[in-house]
């Protein structure tokens, strides 16, 4: 695939533009929200608008890029592939970041805070606990396998692909169901990987 191609689809799960990758602190979050989920590309030298700015110096990109997969990631990320494109005179850089079977993976976004991701959409979003657990027995060749679902279960997967989360309280107005009963259909729908659960804010949510 070219570069405007991918450029068209927009950022994504799988897709997110860089400018300039600044610092492995902040690079190191992206590269981990893709090796947890299911792999992906970074374009730097792409603008959040999709415009190719190129990149100034492209040896020092991928030197900070190879800085955060060793030392600021861990376990420390491997199999990272670069691409170099030339786009009318400017350079842009394709990274290419597999789904990682060694799963989960923390960025350290500060000195001694360690910290893991995972992608929904077009965001790296902080993963609770509850996740992390689910991702180390997610690995890439031994996805979970699916179970059959019920009507309020396929209803919480109905409602997430037109909205980006929901909560505890949302999904109990939405199938009429008493706390405990919403709250143990959420957790079975996360332990199966079809939802992913997040704690990090005021009130937890999910996402698929």
């Amino acid at each position: 695939m070219d570069l405007h191609e991918l450029i068209a689809r927009g950022e994504g799960e799988a897709l997110e533009f860089k400018q300039k990758t600044t610092h492995p602190h902040r690079i190191s979050r992206t590269l981990v929200s893709l090796a947890n989920t299911r792999g992906g590309q970074v374009l730097v030298g792409v603008d959040d608008a999709g415009r190719i700015l190129g990149v100034r110096d492209a040896e020092e990109e991928l030197f900070v890029l190879r800085d955060a997969a060793a030392n600021y990631i861990a376990p420390p990320l491997a199999g990272l592939h670069f691409h170099e494109v030339e786009e009318e005179g400017r350079t842009v850089l394709i990274v290419t970041v597999p789904e990682s079977p060694r799963k989960p993976h923390r960025a350290q976004v500060a000195p001694n805070d360690w910290r893991g991701y995972v992608r929904v959409r077009d965001a790296s979003v902080q993963t609770s606990g509850l996740t992390e657990k689910v991702l180390e027995r997610q690995q890439p060749e031994s996805r979970f396998e699916q179970i059959p679902l019920n009507k309020q279960e396929l209803a919480v997967i109905d409602y997430l692909k037109t909205h980006p989360r929901i909560t505890l309280a949302q999904f109990m107005k939405l199938v009429n169901f008493g706390k405990r009963r919403a709250y143990q259909t959420l957790i079975k729908l996360v332990l199966h990987g079809y939802i992913r659960h997040h704690d990090k804010e005021k009130e937890p949510y999910y996402t698929v």
